[in-house]
């Protein structure tokens, strides 16, 4: 119930002026007359490229929106199960996580089921974000359920300083989500600049559809939360990927990685509630969410320390979360320091499919 949706980008890295080519000329300076217009070509196929993916976007979430939902669920399935056969990268790092989340001892035969679940559950949060714009609020309310933690959210938004939802990369927060707004609960969440603009402005149209305000990720972003906050209103934001950097060191699965120091920095100055909640796909086309207690946000010291601690705690809460149902955990991407190769090396686990990702500013 928070956050945006899933896929970072990987950029390439440029190649170092004033070098020498495999002749042992210089480079950097003079290449042959064509090189201008090689120069040009390549600048308008990246230039088209943001374009093409935002056509594709746009026909595919339309097609899905008028297909018969059997037909669009079984086309996920199998573009879920194609993704799992060629993404041999997504797949080793995604044996890494599980290694992590499950424990070591899984056989290759386990690993090779929960990985195929994963890729199938990632293909159904897309189809269902794809389709939730258009769907009835009484079908969107008829297939949600909080299996606990319900209290929390209603006693939170009482004491009138604002919820913040910590979520995980899980099943479907959007679901979720457009169900709060339908229960008088809208969320506000974060999501980061896409090329076009106009690919980011559709995503903004469709989770508005939904129900859901979105901020996007900047400088002017914690400001924008703080207000909603102070208000009394509700937050969500996807917190178990440090994507932007800089985030708060902390013990994740039993290894250091980073995570946003965002939802930890915005309760401490607002008092607003810290709830890790997680929307799992399921039982059947239905989705249950799982509201925790409130994490402890009393100041005891050093804003920094309070921040690190905070963080170390959501980050112990996101992991009973994940545990629960693994093969739904949207994490196909290095996720901690161990996972990235040395500088220089092959960057393995790229992403699975681009799009606008969610991060706790």
């Amino acid at each position: 119930m928070g956050g945006a949706a899933p896929g970072d980008s990987v950029a390439g890295a440029p190649s170092r002026a004033g070098g020498r080519d495999r002749a042992g000329r210089a480079s950097g300076a003079a290449h042959v007359h064509g090189a201008p217009r090689e120069h040009g070509l390549a600048a308008l196929r990246a230039q088209a490229g943001p374009w093409m993916a935002y056509a594709a976007y746009r026909s595919l979430g339309a097609a899905m929106q008028k297909l018969p939902e059997p037909v669009a669920a079984g086309a996920a399935t199998a573009v879920g199960l194609a993704l799992t056969a060629v993404r041999a990268d997504a797949r080793a790092m995604y044996a890494r996580h599980l290694a992590r989340v499950v424990g070591p001892d899984l056989s290759a035969h386990e690993v090779r089921v929960l990985t195929r679940r994963a890729f199938v559950s990632y293909a159904r949060y897309w189809l269902e974000g794809a389709r939730l714009p258009a769907e009835s609020p009484a079908l969107v309310d008829e297939r949600m359920r909080v299996e606990s933690g319900w209290e929390h959210l209603v006693d939170g938004m009482a004491a009138g300083k604002g919820v913040i939802m910590a979520l995980p990369h899980i099943g479907s927060w959007e679901w979720g989500g457009a169900w709060l707004a339908f229960k008088g609960y809208p969320m506000t969440s974060v999501a980061e600049p896409l090329a076009p603009q106009a690919m980011y402005d559709w995503f903004v149209s469709q989770r508005q559809a939904m129900g859901l305000s979105i901020v996007p990720l900047g400088p002017e972003a914690s400001g924008t939360l703080l207000r909603v906050l102070r208000d009394g209103g509700l937050v969500g934001l996807l917190c178990d990927r440090d994507i932007a950097g800089g985030g708060v060191e902390v013990e994740f699965f039993g290894e250091r990685t980073t995570m946003p120091a965002g939802p930890a920095m915005l309760a401490l100055r607002t008092g607003a509630v810290v709830l890790p909640t997680a929307v799992y796909s399921g039982p059947g086309r239905d989705h249950t969410a799982v509201i925790m207690a409130p994490v402890s946000t009393e100041r005891t010291g050093a804003l920094r320390a309070d921040v690190a601690r905070v963080t170390q705690a959501i980050a112990r809460d996101l992991e009973v979360l994940i545990r629960r149902a693994p093969e739904q955990w949207h994490v196909f991407q290095p996720n901690w320091p161990s996972d990235r190769p040395p500088a220089g090396g092959d960057a393995g686990g790229a992403v699975v499919a681009g799009g606008p990702t969610g991060s706790a500013a």
